[in-house]
């Protein structure tokens, strides 16, 4: 039977011990079983056990990447015998680091994620990569300690980028907490005869494409592309666009298949004006069922402006 992990991330002084500090003092969660606090960061605020609704409780500490490993944890688990798992993540630590230290038996069930809104732009500007890193697999994000009158859409945006599952929440000083209700409508028409994609809308097209195969299915859309790969001797290519998530360290080939006539001479890195049906299929590149795109019009023409698409 696998411990649940319940994992808390965020930076430093974004409410994480806070909330988990709250969390071990609510009589609700005192439901008899061994519990093990992990804590990967020390902040300002420390842990009070002593005002713990938890009984049997036992606090660990990890005060370097080194010490995350395997063996430590299978020794902790061994001593103690938990039988379920908070974590506090530091967040300059990427979580892979985590997750491969983890051992066979501890299953993550849930992962909130906490910033601190008056100091979010800041880090979102300087550390993308990390703020990536704990967006792309939580649960819920908290914004705490968000300064009224905050466009709260910036916030959004950027979880959205990331994550279209993810919960968000945004606590005010006063303690006012809202849920995110933003709607996110397409920035293409899918009732359109053929549906345009932008250049700068070729990253969100492809994540909801992939996401939502079915409502794809039988549409005709027309896109600017790059030729990744050619299939000699048959009428099959791979074309896509380069996509960045979060950094220039984070850029992959977003690409697809496509069947048709297409232009003498197309190499890979040519750029075409592509017209083409969506038909799913079970594919021997994709090695499953996918979206097959079947050209209708393929003409060569020049590179965007911005080459690589981004989620803006």
């Amino acid at each position: 039977m696998p411990i649940p992990v319940y994992l808390f991330t965020g930076f430093l002084e974004s409410g994480k011990t806070k909330f988990v500090q709250e969390t071990f003092e609510d009589p609700r969660f005192e439901d008899g079983l061994r519990a093990l606090l992990l804590v990967c960061e020390e902040g300002e605020e420390e842990y009070e056990p002593s005002r713990f609704a938890v009984k049997n409780c036992r606090v660990e500490y990890i005060s370097s990447e080194e010490e995350l490993t395997r063996a430590r944890l299978e020794q902790i688990t061994a001593d103690f015998r938990p039988e379920k798992i908070v974590i506090e993540c530091n967040g300059m630590w990427p979580l892979g680091r985590l997750y491969e230290a983890l051992p066979k038996d501890w299953a993550v069930y849930q992962q909130m994620l906490f910033f601190d809104g008056s100091t979010f732009a800041a880090y979102n500007a300087n550390l993308r990569s990390l703020v990536y890193d704990k967006l792309w697999d939580c649960d819920m994000a908290v914004f705490n300690r968000v300064p009224r009158g905050t466009d709260l859409m910036e916030y959004h945006r950027i979880v959205r980028a990331v994550s279209r599952s993810c919960d968000i929440a945004y606590e005010y000083p006063d303690g006012e907490v809202q849920y995110d209700d933003i709607e996110d409508p397409l920035p293409f028409d899918l009732s359109a005869p053929v549906v345009e994609i932008d250049d700068k809308d070729y990253a969100i097209w492809y994540r909801d494409m992939t996401e939502e195969m079915e409502k794809y299915d039988g549409k005709t859309v027309s896109l600017t592309v790059t030729v990744a790969r050619e299939q000699k001797g048959k009428r099959e290519l791979i074309i896509g666009r380069h996509v960045m998530t979060c950094c220039a360290d984070d850029i992959t080939f977003a690409g697809l298949v496509c069947c048709g006539d297409f232009p003498v001479g197309l190499r890979a890195r040519d750029w075409v004006k592509l017209t083409a049906r969506i038909r799913l299929e079970d594919s021997p590149v994709y090695k499953r069922r996918g979206p097959v795109l079947y050209a209708e019009s393929a003409i060569l023409c020049d590179a965007p402006e911005e080459p690589v698409a981004t989620f803006y």
